[in-house]
């Protein structure tokens, strides 16, 4: 995969999210369904987000991703350097 489509899948992942966070969100609104009609009179209603893992906002990207992307590209270009040199 190229870096353009990948920051296309991101872009589209920012309108239309999909994946592991739009699954949470999912069971989120079923399991606040649930215990909205099954709480008390004088309860405080239940939001989908308080059945929901804490992860980063879908908009976020992972924690220190360029990061590792970073170091990963810089040993790749470090391992063609030293292939390009054996074979010269």
């Amino acid at each position: 995969m190229s870096s353009a489509e990948f920051a296309e899948w991101q872009a589209y992942d920012r309108l239309e999210p999909f994946g592991p966070w739009r699954a949470d969100l999912n069971a989120g609104i079923v399991a606040s369904t649930i215990a909205n009609v099954n709480r008390g009179k004088n309860r405080k209603a239940y939001a989908p987000k308080d059945f929901m893992p804490d992860w980063d906002p879908p908009d976020a990207p992972p924690k220190d991703l360029h990061g590792r992307l970073s170091t990963a590209i810089a040993a790749a270009e470090k391992n063609k350097r030293k292939i390009q040199k054996e074979r010269a």
